[in-house]
C-alpha cells in the first residue's frame, strides 16, 4: 500500500476547522461520516495533509494534537460541523 503524505499551504484551502480524535473507534467514525460527503476534505496535522478518508493516512497523522480539516467548499463548512460535531475542539 502506498500514499503520499506532502506538505501544503494552509492559504490553498476555502476553511479550516479542528478536531479531535481521541480514540481509535473516533478514526473509524469519522471516516464514515466522510465517506457520505460528497466533496473534497483534507486533514492536517503541523505540515502534513492526508486525504479525510484514508483511514491510514489518518493514523499518520499527530493524533495526540487537534487535528485540522480542510473544506474544500465554503459553501458546506456548517454542514460538515455538523456532521463532525462529537469530534469539534473546543
Amino acid at each position: 500500500i502506498y500514499f503520499d503524505i506532502i506538505p501544503i499551504k494552509e492559504e490553498l484551502y476555502m476553511k479550516t476547522f479542528a478536531i479531535h480524535l481521541r480514540e481509535i473507534n473516533d478514526v473509524y467514525k469519522l471516516v464514515n461520516t466522510l465517506v457520505a460527503y460528497d466533496g473534497a476534505v483534507d486533514l492536517g496535522s503541523g505540515r502534513y495533509v492526508v486525504d479525510g478518508r484514508s483511514i491510514l493516512g489518518i493514523f499518520s497523522l499527530d493524533l495526540r494534537q487537534p487535528v485540522n480539516v480542510h473544506v474544500h467548499k465554503e459553501e458546506d463548512v456548517e454542514l460538515l460541523k455538523n456532521m463532525l460535531g462529537d469530534f469539534l475542539a473546543e
